[in-house]
Order: structure tokens, then sequence, then C-alpha cells
């Protein structure tokens, strides 16, 4: 996963930061993750109404969350994840898009419609995606101004999920550009002009020859990077092999000539021998050779491995640059301006021994807005000078430089890290002074000791603290750590995860419920992906726990802020243990309700106690209320024996 990806993703599971993410055309990204059944949470259908009164904590919406981390459209995160972006109510009845000349990919005929035709825009779209609904009729009209240059495609990611994971679809809709069955992201907007013209310019020449001298000591005064090459024969296969190449390249402009006197102004020698290549960048070291074959898949890489300057400021306009890059090691430099002068010839120094291996980056302190987020994402502080590795691999491991910033210790990072000699740096809350709490809080630095206790069984919830369905979820595992409190061999704990990271706790998008047993802490944990009831939650523990336990009956006495009820003239509603009224009891005028009894039996629902005149209790079935009720007469004797008989209908069920 790229930086880009990651940085936003929030996903900052296994996924590198959340930062950088390509715009699309500035509009927000909906994670692919979110898959049908999150893409639409469906409400809980055939709950007992009492179930809705009874447990506010149980309204938490399914689905998990991924708003909030958009870093203005560019650096999220979701990111993740697993929450949907809102959209905008849809028309009832949308106007229908004519797509006659969008073609209909799937896994049977994706790879021949690839095979066939040289220039192949791709999109990977969800139905329930509002910007996926929205870009269908611009898409449709490009499809039909390039038909006869272009195929432009689309394939349902829901559906084609393998395809969706082999091109790295990670939020809707993706677009992706096929030149003879090399594929690269479509980087342009999402209006019809501005997709024909992209398509136009990606499969149009690429290359402009230069004829004159004169032509070409104009384009070496450019300020843009330039790659030159000298041929013999401006139509032969090396030639070919070049256009080709230009085609995968958006930054660079690609000149070609077939004349000696020409050639010599880009300091080609006398001697040399075409074909020849050479890369031009506006900066001291600004000369690059290729030494390859002329093969499009060489060319292409020597062209992004050395396009970059030597050092690159990082912001959004560079963020591809630097994340889509072929090199997915970054060397990061986090700096204020003046901080970064003194630094800047020794890190030049050390660059120049790692070019096409490694990318470096300044990170700009003194530009809080830019800076501000991939400091979060890595954790370093917004006013120290600070070096850092990453990996924009699917891991997306960090690595801290130790001690001072220089040249020696600069260099030394940079070959430990080359070399994979660095242990990965995770980013830590401090550990809390107190932590006796019915939910352990846990950071990156004491997960070990409280996840990962091999004497315990441990649910831990994973959040973030911007994430809507995450607050929702808080007073449910609020209350499900009070509910096992005494169980001394189950943990219930949540961990921040944008201040936090751990190996073994990554998130998939939040809420991310992870259950890890105990004695099998070295295997992956459960994922927890059912309703976020606490019912839900009990029954999946008493299920999946390795040391079994008896779920805590409650108290027998009905409190009221601490002190006991006025219970007097009361009665529990049939509701509370599943079973229909008798028919030869009465039905109770309720005058209000007066109490909530959470959970006497193990696992029910809350015991919904409501005020009735107190000569209405005689009439109240004794079946109904177990035979240990028959002959009570005072109301704790009769609330007692609801409760014991709720469990013992529980345990038979």
């Amino acid at each position: 996963m790229l930086l880009t990806e990651s940085i936003l993703a929030s996903e900052f599971p296994s996924a590198p930061p959340p930062i950088l993410t390509n715009s699309k055309g500035g509009e927000e990204e909906e994670d692919r993750k979110k898959g049908s059944a999150v893409a639409h949470p469906q409400e809980e259908e055939g709950e007992e109404e009492h179930e809705k009164e009874e447990e506010d904590d149980d309204d938490s919406e399914d689905g998990d969350d991924n708003e909030g981390e958009d870093f203005d459209g560019d650096i999220p995160l979701d990111d993740g994840g697993d929450e949907i972006a809102e959209e905008e109510e849809e028309e009832d009845d949308p106007k229908e898009v004519d797509e006659k000349d969008v073609v209909i990919l799937s896994s049977s005929n994706f790879t021949e419609v690839i095979k066939h035709n040289s220039y192949v825009l791709v999109e990977f779209y969800a139905p329930w995606c509002g910007h996926c609904q929205a870009l269908a009729p611009e898409y449709a009209e490009a499809a039909t101004a390039l038909k006869d240059i272009a195929v432009l495609a689309k394939v349902d990611a829901t559906v084609e999920d393998e395809l969706a994971q082999k091109f790295d679809v990670e939020g809707y809709p993706t677009l992706v550009f096929f030149v003879d069955g090399v594929h690269r992201p479509y980087k342009g907007q999402r209006q019809k002009d501005d997709i024909v013209e992209w398509v136009r310019k990606k499969t149009g020449p690429a290359v402009t020859t230069i004829s004159t001298k004169e032509n070409a000591q104009s384009i070496g005064q450019t300020q843009k990077t330039i790659a030159i090459a000298h041929f013999e024969d401006l139509k032969g296969p090396d030639a070919e092999a070049y256009a080709a190449a230009s085609r995968q390249d958006d930054d660079v402009e690609f000149y070609q000539t077939d004349k000696k006197e020409v050639a010599e102004v880009f300091n080609f020698s006398s001697d040399s021998k075409p074909p020849a290549l050479v890369l031009l960048k506006q900066e001291a070291e600004r000369v690059s050779w290729f030494e390859g074959s002329f093969q499009p898949d060489e060319l292409v890489q020597f062209i992004a491995e050395n396009k970059l300057p030597l050092v690159i400021t990082f912001n959004k306009e560079s963020s591809s640059l630097i994340f889509d890059s072929p090199i997915k090691r970054q060397f990061l430099l986090f700096a204020d301006t003046s901080e970064f002068e003194k630094v800047l010839p020794d890190f030049k120094r050390v660059s120049k021994a790692f070019t096409g291996k490694m990318v470096f980056v300044h990170v700009n302190l003194s530009d809080t807005e830019e800076a501000s987020q991939i400091t979060e994402f890595f954790g370093i502080p917004s006013d120290k000078t600070a070096g850092m590795g990453f990996e924009s691999r699917e891991e997306g491991r960090k690595f801290l430089l130790e001690g001072e910033v220089n040249f020696e210790n600069m260099k030394k990072f940079a070959e430990e890290f080359l070399i994979d000699e660095l242990l990965p740096h995770l980013k830590s809350a401090p550990v809390p002074e107190s932590n006796g709490g019915p939910v352990k809080i846990v950071v990156g630095k004491n997960l070990d000791d409280i996840v990962l206790d091999e004497s315990t069984d441990c649910f831990l919830e994973i959040y973030a603290p911007w994430c809507g369905h995450c607050q929702a979820l808080e007073p449910t595992w609020t209350k499900l750590g009070k509910r096992l409190a005494s169980v001394k061999s189950m943990v219930i704990a949540k961990m921040d995860s944008t201040a936090n990271e751990h190996a073994r706790a990554k998130p998939d998008g939040f809420p991310t419920l992870l259950f890890y047993p105990a004695g099998r802490k070295s295997f992956d944990p459960i994922t927890y992906d059912g309703d976020r009831t606490l019912k839900e939650f009990i029954k999946f523990l008493k299920k999946e726990a390795a040391i079994p336990f008896t779920v805590p009956k409650r108290p027998t006495a009905v409190q009221e802020n601490g002190k006991p009820a006025e219970v007097a003239g009361t009665v529990v509603t049939s509701s509370a243990i599943d079973e229909p009224e008798p028919q030869g009891a009465k039905e109770p005028v309720v005058e209000k309700t007066v109490n909530e009894i959470d959970s006497f039996a193990s696992g029910s629902e809350p015991v919904i106690i409501e005020s009735v005149r107190e000569t209405e209790l005689e009439p109240v079935s004794p079946q109904y209320l177990g035979e240990s009720a028959a002959g009570s007469t005072g109301f704790s004797e009769i609330i007692q024996s609801v409760a014991d008989e709720a469990d013992r209908i529980k345990d038979e069920l």
C-alpha cells in the first residue's frame, strides 16, 4: 500500500500514513473495504421493542468509520478504512445514463479486452457509491468521444473482488489506464472534457523531435525535467521502445533527435554511439545517463528512479512523485526552515550515495499546514528536527533516526535502512499512571503486558477519537467492561490508533474489534464482525474464550443513584424474558418507567420495571413469575424470582 493510501487510510493499520492520496479531482474517496454489508448498514429487524428502549448503547451503527481523516482530500486516512463517506441523497429517479460505448468488464473478459486494445481506461466502481454515480454520465460521454482512440470500460468491484485486489483498488471510483497491457493510475479530473484531454495526450505522440541546434538550446534552458534520446533512425525499434516508455510518465518531457550536432548541445560526446539517453534536471546534480538496453520496462524504471531531485520538499503537489515512485524507501528529514538550511548540504551528500535506491524528502516544520498531518502520522514532534525512514510497502514500516542529525549518523542510518538492519519505530502514547477502570487503556508500550498476556482472554477495541461509530460504541463497550469486571480471566480493553501502533494490533477501519484468546497469543487475533450490542458481545466471548467463565448476576436489590429505589407497586413486564403474556394475566396500567435493571440474567436483555397500581399485582400469573415466586408477597422477592426465572430460561435457550 502506498503512503498516500495509508497516511490517509487511517488504516493506520497495516498500511502507511494518512497524508497523501491522489486527489482524483478533489473528491473524497470511498473505502473499497466497506463492501456491501458495510456500505448498506442494515437496521436490525425483528428485534423486540424493549431491546431498543433498554440499551441505548445498542444503537451503535454497524460498519466502520473512515470519516474525518481525509486531510483536505489529499491526506486521509480511512482511509482507510471501513466507513463509507456520507453521500448527499440521490434523486428518487436519477437520469438514465446512456453507456452504449462503455465496455462492461468482468473476470471472464478482462484479460482479452486489455490484450487486444492498446489503450484502455478502466473504472472500478461500486453501485452504491455517490461519486461513481456522479461520474457515470461524464464517463459515458467521454467513452463516446474517444471510441476511435481508446476503450473506456468499467468493473463492478463489489462483484469482481479479485480484480479489485489485483489492481490495488482502495477507494471508489478508481480509474486505471492501460497502455499495451501496462497499467498506471489515472491522474486527471473527472469531467468529460478533462477525461478526453488526458486520454488524447496519453495516446498521441509523446515524444517531440528536435531538428535544429537553436531548438535544442531553447529546450535546454527550460526549468522542467527533460529526457533526450539520440537515435540513428527515429523509426527503429529503439525509438519505438522510447516512445512506449514516454507514455508511462506524466512528469518528464521527452525529446529525441537523429542529428549529431543537436545531441552535442545536450552533452552527448562526439564519439558516443546511438542509441543513447540522458535525463536533465534543474539542479546541480542535473545529469543522469542511461546505461541499460532500450527496452520499455528498463527505460521506465530509469526515468522513475532518476527524475526526482536529490532532495524533494513534501507537499500535496509532490506527494505522488514521492510515494508513487517505484523506489519504496523514503528518508524523511523533519526540520523547520532555519534548521534545514544548516543540515541540507549533509543531507544532499547522503542522497547522492543512494540515488535510485532511496527518496530523500524534506518535511518543512515551518509550514504547519503541510506538515501537521504527516508529523501526526509518524508521531514526530512538530518542533524538533528528526530523521525518519519509511517503507511505502504494504506493511508501511517506520524507522527513527537515533542521535544527532548529522552527516555520519544520516549516512549510517541510510545504510542500515537499505539492508534491513533497523528496528521498526512504533508510536505510543504515555503509559497511563492509573489503569484500574473496567476498560483497560492500551498504548503501544503496554500492549504486550495487557493484550498479549497469555494468562487472560482479551477483547480489544481499536478506535479513532474522531470516528462516529467509535463514539456510538463507547457506552456499550464501557458497559461490557463493567459487566465482566469481576471475571479475572477476561480483559476488556481499548487503544487509540491515532496515537499508538503495534505490529499485533492493526486496525482495518474503525472501530476494529479483536479478540486474543488466552494461551494462543502467538496466533492472529479473531476479528469480531457481529452486531455491536452487549448481548452479542457476551455471546461471542462465551463462545471464543479459552478460559470458560460465567457472566456475573446483577445485584438483587433495585438501585437508583446508589440508593434503594421505591419498588412497591411495580411489576416486571413480560417482554423482559421473551415470554408471551399468559392469557390469564391482566395487562398492567403503565404510569411511567421508574427504572431500568440492566441484564439480570446471563446475556439477557435489560429488564424494564414499569410503575403500576399495587392492586394489579395479584392477577399476574405465578407461572409467569416462576415457581419460586408462588407465595411471594414482597416486591423485592418478586423481582428476584423474575431474575432467577430469566436466568433459567436463558440457560435453557
